[in-house]
């Protein structure tokens, strides 16, 4: 029996909407994806395969959006938008909903033309677009998924997407088809801080850390800072970002 054949008819019988919802969940044993009472949203959701295994992992106290141009069948528990992701009206109307995401999905691909570079440079642009409302989206910690053809700027748009988040990695599932050339690029934990990596500030210590850090706060964000004590005054080298806290030395 072929990959196809065995997921479409696992899809059939566990009745899943499409064998794509075997890419989210070995996505989500990957690359813990999927949290209890998380906040995802599916860009391009039609027929609504990650959308069920979506909201099977978040549970009741979750909530689930799918965005597609075309109508999606209602789930019980998934909110559903249908509009363009690229369209100002649409990103309102999904931000009225959830709020801030936990979680941004995206299994879109072009409409297939045969030529191999041609559909690699569509589905790096269809990432572009995703990754736009990813960032707009997703709180402090937020995680990114989108499929992608391997090709020539492959490289290119991974580092593109890695300044915006803890790490990015590619991840192939097992459940695309063999001939496939798609990957998912993954971006865990996204970075919303005042300061980056390599950047010299000037900040006053307001308390220390149990390990004895010295504690700045820049605009309500925490940076650690080795060596400092209350009181001072100090300028810091940030050598470590997090989505919530950094961490940093002294500058003499």
């Amino acid at each position: 029996m072929t990959g196809k054949d065995e997921y479409y008819n696992r899809a059939k019988q566990e009745g899943y909407r499409s064998r794509s919802a075997y890419k989210l969940k070995q996505l989500d044993r990957t690359a813990n994806l999927l949290d209890e009472g998380a906040t995802v949203v599916d860009l391009g959701a039609a027929p609504g395969g990650w959308l069920q295994v979506a909201k099977q992992e978040v549970g009741e106290a979750g909530t689930v959006v799918g965005v597609d141009r075309q109508r999606i069948d209602s789930l019980d528990g998934v909110q559903t938008v249908r509009g363009d992701m690229t369209d100002e009206d649409t990103k309102d109307e999904v931000r009225d909903v959830v709020g801030e995401a936990d979680v941004v999905l995206s299994d879109m691909a072009p409409n297939m033309t045969g030529e191999y570079d041609l559909d690699h440079a569509r589905s790096v642009h269809l990432v572009r677009q995703a990754l736009e409302v990813a960032l707009d989206l997703l709180g402090p910690g937020g995680d990114f998924v989108a499929k992608v053809f391997d090709g020539q700027d492959l490289a290119d748009l991974k580092a593109e997407i890695e300044p915006e988040f803890e790490y990015v990695r590619e991840v192939r599932p097992e459940a695309s088809r063999d001939a496939s050339s798609e990957l998912f690029l993954v971006g865990k934990g996204r970075l919303t801080a005042p300061v980056e990596e390599g950047e010299t500030v000037t900040v006053e210590i307001v308390d220390t850390g149990h390990e004895g850090d010295g504690i700045a706060k820049v605009e309500g964000y925490t940076l650690f800072v080795s060596g400092a004590e209350e009181g001072e005054t100090v300028d810091v080298r940030v050598d470590d970002v997090k989505p919530s806290y950094s961490f940093g030395q002294r500058v003499e």
